[in-house]
């Protein structure tokens, strides 16, 4: 028997426990969050840290800025960070670690690392994890901020209120854990949200020209509160206004004020169904400025193997979606009762009906009842009259007037039944009854598809014969 060898020591990077868990919860007590909220328990379910840091700091910083003069210097500083702090969670958080959508040299990683804690809205891997079910859970009881549960939850509420992290579907995040800058970061998560966040513009601000109270309140706290509620919109506004051009099965969708509160992320239902493309805007002219600044970060070196969906299944996918809401409006609209629905009439009994005050026309072996129609047709009364108990194929597609596709359709409503024998209509119903492989366009319901120009009442005009000598 083979002496017992110790394992191999883990990794350090893997060995060391991450911070991610309470000690002091007990897995077997129920969740406050699966408790029904009273005026007894209510305040059980408020994350007070985050209330404290989202809405209470905010506050503070509105009420000192009233107090506070802005200077043109610190607007302007405030309003860049706001763009860098911005990017760190648009460009890196988002594109590069929650969808690997490209690569990063280090330098460009320890940027967005950084200005990604200046955002204040938790770690990386933290970030990444809860992005990463929202997409796999879409909608769903584990996404953890589903619009399904209103606006306002997947805006800010499910960050005030207390989650159950076992409800959260599992992600897997191991190419995070094994990110020396993800792991490091969220490690020293505190320290580089306190510098970055607070310290840093306060510094710029203070040394730069003197401002050291307006950075910390305008280039710090209310910067903070801004791309935090503009980062917020993704969950919220993204999947609540705009349009669904490429899937509607799911509440992501796209619109142009969207992408302009979050620098770029607002073609959400382009990201949804195409997540790891490092664009959401794919038209040169909509509003991306990530997309820009990774392509610009690829020119100097610092991105690289950015991808791309192929512009195929982009178009596929768009097409499908159209075809879906066509097929959705031909479904409202009324295009006469199926062929193979209608009951077949013989010759005589047609034309017995027809002498009896009914007003039959035959059209290429279907049965039209036009009595309704005879007082508005175009061509006056007599016009019409005269088909009514005859083969009117002819008179119809050419011999007296080559109709239009509009009339076509409109008789097409008055369908009453098919002619025992009726040209190639009955052969089709006949073949349809013994399975026969007859080949027609149906829609994503299984209704039948009809083209213009294509209608079954619609038939080769007829050959002009040559005069008698």
């Amino acid at each position: 028997m083979a002496s017992q060898t110790s394992a191999p020591p883990a990794p350090s990077m893997a060995k060391a426990p991450e911070p991610t868990r309470n000690k002091k919860l007990d897995p077997k007590k129920p969740h406050i969050a699966d408790e029904r909220i009273t005026k007894a328990n209510w305040y059980k379910h408020v994350n007070w840290l985050n209330v404290t840091l989202i809405i209470g700091v905010p506050i503070y910083g509105m009420i000192a800025a009233y107090y506070t003069p802005l200077h043109l210097k610190t607007a302007i500083f405030a309003f860049i960070y706001y763009f860098m702090t911005g990017l760190g969670i648009t460009a890196g958080y988002h594109r590069l670690w929650a969808h690997t959508c490209y690569s990063a040299r280090l330098p460009l990683k320890i940027f967005l690392a950084a200005v990604g804690a200046g955002a204040v809205q938790g770690s990386i891997r933290w970030w990444s994890r809860d992005h990463r079910a929202h997409h796999r859970y879409t909608d769903t009881d584990k996404d953890p901020y589903s619009v399904r549960k209103g606006l306002i939850y997947s805006h800010i509420g499910w960050m005030v209120m207390k989650q159950n992290p076992k409800r959260i579907g599992r992600t897997d995040i191991s190419d995070l854990n094994d990110d020396p800058v993800v792991v490091w970061q969220h490690r020293n998560y505190i320290k580089c949200v306190i510098f970055m966040g607070m310290v840093f513009p306060c510094l710029v601000s203070g040394l730069g020209w003197g401002d050291w109270k307006g950075g910390f309140i305008y280039a710090g706290i209310l910067r903070i509160f801004v791309v935090q509620q503009a980062t917020f919109c993704v969950n919220s506004l993204a999947h609540w206004l705009g349009d669904q051009p490429f899937d509607d099965r799911n509440s992501p969708r796209d619109h142009v004020i969207t992408a302009f509160v979050t620098l770029g992320e607002g073609y959400h239902n382009f990201h949804h169904e195409f997540p790891s493309d490092y664009r959401n805007a794919i038209e040169w002219h909509q509003y991306d400025p990530t997309k820009w600044s990774i392509w610009i970060w690829k020119q100097m070196g610092l991105a690289f193997d950015l991808k791309q969906f192929k512009q195929n299944e982009i178009e596929k996918g768009r097409l499908q979606q159209l075809q879906k809401k066509l097929d959705q409006k031909r479904q409202t609209l009324d295009w006469g009762i199926a062929l193979e629905q209608l009951p077949i009439i013989d010759w005589d009994t047609y034309q017995t009906e027809a002498k009896n005050g009914r007003a039959l026309v035959a059209v290429a072996g279907v049965v039209h009842d036009v009595t309704d129609f005879i007082k508005d047709h175009p061509g006056g009364k007599a016009l019409i009259t005269s088909g009514i108990g005859k083969d009117a194929t002819a008179i119809f597609n050419g011999g007296v007037y080559n109709h239009s596709n509009a009339a076509h359709n409109l008789l097409s409503t008055m369908r009453v039944g098919v002619l025992r024998g009726g040209c190639e209509v009955e052969i089709w119903k006949r073949a349809q009854r013994e399975n026969k492989d007859i080949s027609f366009v149906s829609d994503s319901a299984g209704q039948k598809i009809i083209r213009a120009g294509s209608q079954v009442t619609r038939i080769a005009e007829p050959v002009a014969s040559a005069d008698a000598a």
